[in-house]
């Protein structure tokens, strides 16, 4: 795997010119190229949550951008200042905190909307079926 090494020091184009010389030889030779770099992730920045391995260091956790945004696990690793992560992790706790109280919040909001909503409707549904029906035609027409 020392080829693999080398082509990773020099990064996709690399590993697309071997590809494609592969395919120009020999179909199969390509194939079984391509297969490698699919299964291996290195083609596959989608995989890895961001533009592609060269990237990065390699320290950091592979994760999606969704999940970085919208849960997953958010523990950053140590910064190296104990101060600083106890400081960071109370406040990602509080933030966490105040997100749940405001989704508990526009539930609320929602539900009481909803209710002021079909109150509104049951009282003009009421109101109606009390009144009589008006005939139709012109002899429901108002003289004035």
């Amino acid at each position: 795997m020392e080829l693999a090494a080398k082509l990773d020091d020099y990064g996709k184009p690399a590993w697309i010119l071997v590809m494609v010389l592969g395919f120009i030889l020999f179909w199969p030779i390509g194939l079984a190229i391509l297969a490698y770099l699919i299964w291996s992730g290195r083609m596959g920045c989608w995989r890895h949550g961001g533009p592609g391995r060269w990237h990065r260091d390699g320290t950091e956790r592979k994760r999606s951008g969704a999940e970085s945004w919208f849960g997953g696990e958010r523990r950053a690793a140590s910064s190296g200042n104990h101060a600083f992560d106890e400081y960071r992790e109370e406040t990602l706790r509080r933030l966490e905190d105040e997100q749940t109280e405001f989704k508990d919040f526009l539930e609320r909001l929602r539900h009481a909307k909803d209710k002021a909503e079909f109150d509104q409707f049951m009282a003009d549904r009421k109101r109606q079926s009390g009144r009589p029906e008006a005939p139709e035609g012109p002899a429901a027409q108002p003289q004035g």
